[in-house]
């Protein structure tokens, strides 16, 4: 009998999770991407953060290699997300608060970003249209 406890405890606590709604795809492709970009960004993979950016806006701006020298002199130390709203289109509307430092001058900062999200039916994918972060003062 011992042994039969931990394994119903463990059954009655996995049961009930079965009549959980599943997730929606959608939620969780848009859960996924701002989990995998905020990750770029935090750690600086600005290359990698890219590629969630709108193809449209891609090629309207795209990024030079001076883009990315400016990039590799910044070291994101905090992405934090603050608010978040759908769109009327289905897309997202997030506003982020980063923290980085200047590695040439040791200067730290906070700036707010707002990053604009569309949904892609043909892709089954969200888009970056807002771009990348400029950090500009």
């Amino acid at each position: 009998m011992p042994r039969l406890l931990p394994i119903l405890l463990a059954a009655c606590l996995v049961l009930p999770l079965g009549g959980c709604p599943a997730t929606s795809t959608r939620q969780q492709t848009v859960d996924q991407a701002l989990y995998t970009y905020a990750g770029m960004i935090r750690w600086g993979e600005f290359e990698g953060a890219w590629e969630y950016v709108d193809p449209e806006v891609r090629e309207a701006q795209p990024l030079s290699d001076i883009d990315i020298e400016r990039y590799k002199q910044l070291q994101v130390t905090g992405y934090h997300p603050k608010t978040s709203a759908p769109t009327a289109d289905g897309g997202l509307v997030r506003t982020v608060e980063i923290a980085l430092v200047n590695r040439h001058t040791q200067v730290e900062r906070t700036v707010q970003v707002v990053e604009t999200w569309r949904w892609d039916e043909d892709a089954q994918r969200f888009w970056l249209t807002s771009g990348l972060p400029t950090f500009e003062r």
